[in-house]
């Protein structure tokens, strides 16, 4: 990430190419996610699973961008095929996965919001 503009501003902006993000999460040695962004109630993370993704409901909803890769989405009772440049929506709490994924599998994952989700 660019660094904070001049005058102590927390704040950023910029962009953040894939290959860094990967490359944050390669430091991580074995972490299968590393945080990137924190903005008020938003973090960015990159998430790549490996084998069998074994995530548990989350407590805030998510928005994932998939980065690289392909397979099967599970959510609820719904199985959807995705890609790259795929967007998928997760609301908080409910139980979600990815199957039958590529060993390249990397996705932006994007929590928001307040604890227990938007309301609609």
């Amino acid at each position: 990430m660019p660094s904070p503009p001049p005058g102590g501003s927390e704040r950023r902006a910029g962009v953040l190419p894939l290959a860094a993000a990967r490359a944050r999460l390669a430091a991580a040695r074995g972490a299968l996610f590393t945080e990137l962004l924190s903005h008020g109630t938003l973090s960015v993370e990159i998430y790549a699973p490996r084998g069998v993704d074994e995530q548990q409901p989350h407590s805030r909803d998510e928005v994932y961008v998939v980065a690289s890769g392909a397979g099967e989405f599970v959510c609820g009772t719904r199985r959807d095929r995705f890609g790259p440049g795929d967007l998928i929506f997760v609301p908080a709490q409910l139980p979600h996965r990815f199957e039958n994924f590529s060993a390249d599998l990397a996705v932006w994952v994007l929590f928001y919001g307040p604890e227990g989700g938007e309301r609609p």
